[in-house]
């Protein structure tokens, strides 16, 4: 057994509305979203897809009074706040719309999400590198830091001066320098099209590249009502204040965590959060996820799933279910790989709102003997014998002769070594032979 110090929960700064008033303004900011959802769910048929199409954003926007311009803002906020949930060419209304007029968790994580998503919200300028835009991307916590930290109004030569040092440390760490006498092109480390502005042209292009790119920045963080903006300044609302407290919160108990997860890699965190309970590991997932963008943590979680460790293959999906919405599209496109199918599957069921107890339904009889060889594999590697005796219980099969030829014939790469510790753990004697018979057929491929 290993202790945990406890923290006391955290209350958030002095002056933060109460939670029933932050979800109204949430609700405020996705009223139009909201509409649109309802909208869709209404409207059976093709046409409610991304893009939306012609013919719908029409219909639309006259059904509900809007400008098209309106219609198809409100649309993608639906999406990203996951209002809606997208099947083929169909859309469906997303568990957040069903509880949005009665839970207020679900609106906050909504809105939440259309934070984290606030580049997609609104469009970078044209003419930009792709590189230089995710450079600011990944300066903008810096600038929200200091926003939460002022408690009030931030000039923007302040928040343009941090930003600017941001992106020239992000630079650093990528080691990026101009060529210099005696080094090749071969030996430099790549640079971007911002970069190579800067070295032929001075400091000035690169100082007006970081304004426009911070007035950007401002500006789609104020279109998701993160902050508003004055003359020359910026200030966080109480919406965008509180997201920023928790973010900052996450991170700050996971960098007084035992295993300080928030530095580790994907495999490592999980690993670190396997013996903790359910709650103490979201907590962790949490903060890991807050230190990271939503795309390289997704990527990275899919990774460690696709190997050969069935213990942290259900840990990163389970990290997935914290990650939500901004997961779906990777989590639904890997269902053609077979060792993450039945995962993904559960994983679709639950974010759709079944129950968890049921969501074992959407699984094939092969889909869900394949997840018991991998549950077992993960048992057999990190857990106790008796917890691989109890796993028995759980088959679908009902009897053991039937799990033992099904388990035969799922394919299971970790099969064998199940079976052989299965039958060295079970305290029965025929059944252990009968296991060792059904190992020894799958081992040389027998019947």
């Amino acid at each position: 057994m290993t202790t945990r110090r406890t923290r006391p929960a955290p209350r958030p700064p002095e002056g933060t509305p109460p939670r029933a008033e932050l979800a109204r303004q949430a609700r405020a900011v996705l009223a139009d979203a909201v509409r649109i959802a309802h909208w869709a769910a209404g409207t059976p048929g093709p046409g409610t897809a991304a893009p939306l199409a012609a013919h719908a954003l029409e219909r639309a926007a006259t059904a509900l009074e809007l400008s098209p311009a309106q219609v198809r803002a409100g649309w993608d906020r639906a999406r990203l706040a996951g209002l809606v949930e997208l099947h083929g060419d169909t859309a469906r209304p997303g568990w957040r719309l069903r509880a949005w007029d009665r839970d207020d968790s679900a609106v906050l994580r909504g809105w939440v999400a259309l934070f984290d998503a606030w580049s997609l919200v609104h469009a970078a300028p044209e003419g930009i590198e792709a590189g230089a835009v995710a450079e600011a991307v990944e300066a903008v916590p810096q600038v929200l830091s200091l926003l939460q930290l002022s408690a009030g109004p931030v000039t923007v030569p302040a928040l343009l001066d941090l930003l600017g040092q941001r992106v020239a440390e992000l630079h650093e760490e990528r080691c990026e320098v101009p060529l210099g006498p005696g080094r090749t092109p071969s030996a430099a480390p790549a640079e971007t099209a911002a970069d190579r502005t800067s070295a032929t042209a001075g400091p000035a292009p690169r100082a007006d590249l970081n304004a426009l790119l911070l007035d950007w920045a401002l500006e789609g963080l104020a279109a998701v009502g993160a902050l508003t903006l004055g003359k020359g300044h910026a200030t966080l609302t109480p919406l965008g204040n509180w997201a920023v407290w928790v973010k900052l919160e996450q991170i700050c108990v996971a960098a007084q965590s035992p295993a300080g997860n928030i530095e580790q890699s994907a495999a490592d965190m999980l690993l670190g959060c396997a013996r903790l309970t359910p709650g103490p590991a979201r907590d962790e997932y949490r903060a890991w996820l807050a230190a990271r963008t939503v795309g390289s943590a997704v990527a990275e979680l899919l990774a460690v799933a696709r190997g050969e460790d069935a213990l942290l293959r259900g840990l990163a999906f389970e990290a997935l279910r914290v990650v939500g919405a901004p997961a779906e599209p990777e989590v639904r496109a890997v269902l053609a790989e077979p060792s993450l199918r039945p995962y993904a599957l559960l994983w679709l069921a639950e974010y759709e709102g079944n129950d968890p107890d049921d969501a074992q339904d959407v699984l094939s009889r092969e889909e869900a003997t394949w997840l018991w060889v991998d549950t077992a594999a993960a048992v057999a590697d990190h857990g106790e014998t008796g917890l691989l005796v109890r796993h028995l219980d759980s088959a679908v099969q009902g009897t053991v002769p039937a799990l033992l030829d099904e388990v035969r014939a799922v394919g299971h790469p970790r099969t064998v070594q199940v079976l052989v510790a299965l039958a060295a753990a079970h305290p029965d004697p025929a059944l252990a032979k009968a296991v060792r018979r059904a190992a020894f057929q799958v081992h040389t491929g027998g019947v």
